[in-house]
């Protein structure tokens, strides 16, 4: 079985990542991409689909021990875990080279103290676990092949096989260093070059030292936004600078639940917000790529934004069920590709829009086809903006008016007004003024409910939303104001957990909800820390920051944090880590410092 979602830290090369847990299994790898077909799918099923084992032997009969401490190299994205045993002491690191030809995974054993045997269980299965290799020896290297797909392991230790698999025993002692290495290669190509890992290691660390040194945050929260930071690094997808959501397909928000989705893609809107933390820290290079990225996936067809498109820009990310998976805790069905992508959520040209604005208010090179993709962004929205649509949360219900499609909507034309009035852009200045004070009426008139002092989900709805929580942030009112109060104090009321997070909205148990799914899900990590945000900014400064620090607290061992946060069974669920989760801690961190707001 599969470790809690907590239990696994992250490694990557910034084009895929891997999901390692405590007791020394990969149980997830897709290759040679993020979105590519798994080679272990061990996360969403069992031993069956694909995993890989390294740690100290133990009993066919008993579980594998767990490391007595794991941590990240410094700030890297190096995974170093250590072992216990009663005969001695054992370390292994777990690193993937920023890539430069083959994706390779590294693990290197190192005897610390004592002599302490180990095993290497490797079982390579291609397709989500559905396919099994043909697994030979070629000129001493061991190749698992299997259609389009080949990986090379390459290791010093004695192998065999043995039940389709491939193992090694072997013993280190103080000293003692073992390398073992898996490399992706298409399979009509030529072999990859033989790894070597100790260099490898090297550059791996000097690349990592030397990124995090761009970093302009040093405050009292650095640690966790340093972590947040690298972890958005291997969300980014090098080759084109799309950032995927999480690296990872069908960690269920409801455990034995159906919420389960790939999340492996682009969505604009974490990315835009993605984009915004990096350049808020110092990181330029990572917003101008993304930048490009954007400005090719939407090239020649902007009036159709799609909400997510795939890592190099796809627009066809067809959804299907893998039926051969039972999924992560029994959570089915298990899903590749996204259905939401050609969802209408007006609310992702504001996130685009202010992300392009943001980007021109840093500094960041002006480029004209930005500001013309901003323009027909806006002559659009003119046109569609009183639409209903699915909305922030990507619903499968009806489409309805909501409150934040609208006030995103609003942030798009204010954006770009401020944008003309620069100078940078040309437009009907006057047209849009208009336009954006009706946007404004609207939602003030149709959104908000009297009685209660709140701004609700939709027109005429009596349910609250969290994304409601933006409101002030995006500057549509100011925190001031009553209505903006109102609508904190009502989420609070109505939308959090009995440990203070917060819900995105009302679900409906066994019923269908306004999503138009059943069953319920965790406190959504992101809406906490926007309510942590927006305390601060009406002045409760104390009860923001202890909330933030308790939505620390919430991280596992290594500083990550997948979507929510599951109340009752104290478990982090969702897909993980995920980028959605770690933006707003940073800038929650931001926020916070700049108040002053922080103990010690």
């Amino acid at each position: 079985m599969a470790g809690r979602i907590e239990d696994y830290a992250l490694i990557g090369d910034m084009q895929t990542a891997a999901l390692v847990c405590r007791d020394g299994t990969v149980d997830w790898l897709c290759l040679p991409r993020f979105d590519s077909h798994a080679i272990f799918a061990g996360l969403l099923g069992t031993e069956e689909h694909g995993f890989w084992r390294l740690g100290p032997a133990h009993a066919a009969d008993s579980e594998p021990p767990t490391a007595a401490r794991r941590t990240y190299r410094g700030d890297s994205l190096i995974l170093e875990s250590e072992w216990d045993t009663p005969r001695g002491t054992v370390r292994v690191t777990d690193f993937m080279p920023p890539r430069d030809g083959a994706p390779q995974l590294i693990r290197i054993v190192e005897g610390v103290t004592g002599r302490v045997p180990m095993r290497s269980a490797l079982r390579m299965r291609f397709s989500y676990g559905r396919v099994v290799p043909w697994v030979h020896k070629h000129e001493g290297r061991t190749v698992a092949v299997a259609g389009p797909d080949s990986v090379w392991f390459d290791t010093e230790a004695e192998t065999y096989g043995k039940s389709l698999t491939t193992y090694a025993d072997f013993t280190v002692a103080p000293g003692d260093r073992i390398a073992f290495t898996i490399s992706w290669q298409p399979s009509h190509k030529e072999p990859p070059p033989l790894p070597e890992p100790e260099t490898s290691l090297e550059a791996t660390e000097e690349f990592w030292r030397e990124w995090v040194e761009h970093c302009t945050y040093h405050g009292p929260y650095r640690e966790a936004v340093i972590r947040s930071l690298i972890t958005l690094k291997a969300l980014t997808y090098a080759p084109t600078g799309g950032i995927v959501a999480a690296p990872t397909t069908s960690l269920p928000e409801d455990i034995g639940g159906v919420r389960n989705w790939d999340y492996r893609y682009t969505w604009l809107r974490d990315a835009a917000i993605t984009l915004s933390s990096l350049l808020r820290t110092g990181y330029r290079e990572e917003a101008r790529a993304w930048r490009e990225w954007l400005l090719r996936a939407v090239a020649g067809d902007p009036e159709n934004l799609q909400i997510m498109y795939g890592i190099a820009g796809e627009r066809e990310l067809g959804e299907a069920e893998l039926d051969w998976l039972p999924g992560y805790e029994n959570s089915a069905p298990v899903r590749v590709g996204n259905g939401a992508a050609h969802q209408l959520q007006l609310d992702v040209y504001g996130e685009v829009t202010e992300a392009l604005h943001l980007a021109h208010m840093t500094g960041l090179a002006r480029n004209d086809y930005a500001s013309l993709l901003q323009l027909k962004l806006i002559r659009y929205l003119e046109d569609h903006w009183d639409e209903p649509d699915e909305g922030i949360w990507e619903v499968r219900g009806p489409r309805r008016h909501f409150v934040h499609s609208k006030v995103m909507a609003w942030v798009a034309v204010d954006r770009t007004i401020k944008l003309i009035e620069s100078g940078d852009a040309d437009g009907p200045l006057e047209r849009w003024r208009e336009l954006r004070d009706d946007i404004h009426r609207d939602v003030c008139e149709k959104g908000y409910d009297k009685e209660r002092n709140t701004f609700t989900q939709s027109y005429g709805s009596k349910e609250l939303d969290a994304s409601l929580l933006l409101i002030p942030q995006m500057g549509f009112l100011p925190p001031d104001d009553k209505r903006v109060i109102g609508t904190i104090e009502a989420i609070q009321r109505e939308l959090s957990t009995t440990d203070g997070f917060i819900l995105r909205y009302p679900t409906e148990g066994e019923h269908e909800g306004v999503d138009g799914l059943p069953g319920d899900e965790g406190a959504f990590l992101a809406c906490s820390f926007w309510m942590a945000d927006d305390l601060a900014m009406i002045g409760r400064v104390d009860e923001a920051r202890k909330l933030f620090e308790k939505l620390l607290s919430l991280r596992n061992d290594l500083g990550l944090l997948a979507e929510e946060w599951d109340p009752g069974r104290q478990r982090q669920v969702g897909n993980f880590p995920q980028a959605f989760s770690h933006v707003p801690l940073i800038d929650t961190a931001l926020r916070l410092t700049a108040s002053g707001a922080y103990g010690g």
